[in-house]
């Protein structure tokens, strides 16, 4: 038996903000599926994560409307001189869980781009600047 088409739609993953689309094996329990992966599942949404999505809105706040930010900058505010590399990867999934919520946009060279195809430097900045 087969579903109907509206109900395989793409979904947000919880854990990374990446879309990602029905599977077979996911037939059955379609409507319960939040996690692209098992990865994303294991590592879910730590405290850690909603801090990064405090500083990014935080740093977005405190700057004039319309200009944007690199996650570095937001690593390195939270991260010491040597473990701020190892941030930038959870930032940047902060990032796509805050644009899939509506708060963010994800650039590239000044034009909004999909969080879940964006290559190489972004920029983050408030929505509708």
């Amino acid at each position: 038996m087969s579903r109907p088409a509206a109900d395989k739609s793409d979904r947000i993953c919880a854990a990374c903000g990446r879309s990602f689309a029905w599977r077979r094996k996911w037939a059955r329990c379609w409507a319960q599926v939040r996690y692209c992966s098992d990865a994303c599942r294991r590592r879910r949404v730590s405290k850690l994560d909603r801090e990064l999505e405090a500083a990014i809105l935080d740093r977005l706040a405190a700057r004039k409307p319309g200009t944007s930010i690199c996650p570095g900058e937001v690593a390195r505010s939270l991260g010491s001189d040597a473990s701020w590399k190892e941030l930038l990867e959870p930032t940047r999934r902060a990032a796509r869980r805050l644009v899939a919520a509506g708060r963010l946009e994800i650039t590239q060279a000044g034009r909004v781009v999909d969080p879940s195809r964006a290559r190489g430097p972004i920029r983050l900045r408030l929505p509708g600047k």
